[in-house]
């Protein structure tokens, strides 16, 4: 079971802002990267069928605390942490950790909270269902020692 995932992206030219930092935008965007890779890396999708269901997590909320800037070519990890594991939904942190010669800081911290959905096709109507166990199976919460560490306080 899994409770955390890590990955490495590198700031891109078109990910930066006039003043040549990345725009505050794209930290979202690399949770959510993170998060597809992590579903992945457990042999799923961010879009799963089970059965006839086509299962998907659409966010409810988001959030990030910026500490420093990135700037472009700069190596940021993006860790992404299981903090809870309901019936219905799914609470992320993540941790920015810009990538140097010899050491890491943190650079930004964010939540994101999705729910599970059942997606129907034909209407685009989404309803939230209960995690299916062929999901949730796979996931297991963070430990407290690893939360305590990393919880954001916005």
């Amino acid at each position: 079971m899994a409770s955390e995932f890590k990955i490495v992206r590198r700031v891109e030219f078109s990910d930066t802002d006039m003043a040549g930092i990345m725009h505050f935008s794209n930290f979202f965007r690399y949770m959510e990267t993170a998060e597809h890779a992590f579903f992945r890396s457990l042999g799923l999708s961010i879009h799963t069928r089970i059965g006839d269901q086509l299962i998907s997590w659409p966010r409810v909320h988001v959030e990030c605390k910026y500490l420093r800037p990135l700037r472009f070519e700069d190596e940021v990890e993006v860790h992404l942490i299981l903090r809870e594991k309901r019936n219905r939904s799914l609470v992320y942190n993540f941790i920015f950790r810009k990538l140097g010669l010899s050491t890491s800081e943190i650079v930004a911290q964010g939540a994101m909270t999705t729910i599970c959905a059942v997606c129907e096709p034909a209407s685009g109507q989404m309803s939230a269902v209960p995690i299916p166990d062929e999901i949730g199976s796979l996931l297991e919460v963070a430990p407290p020692e690893m939360l305590e560490e990393r919880e954001i306080s916005l």
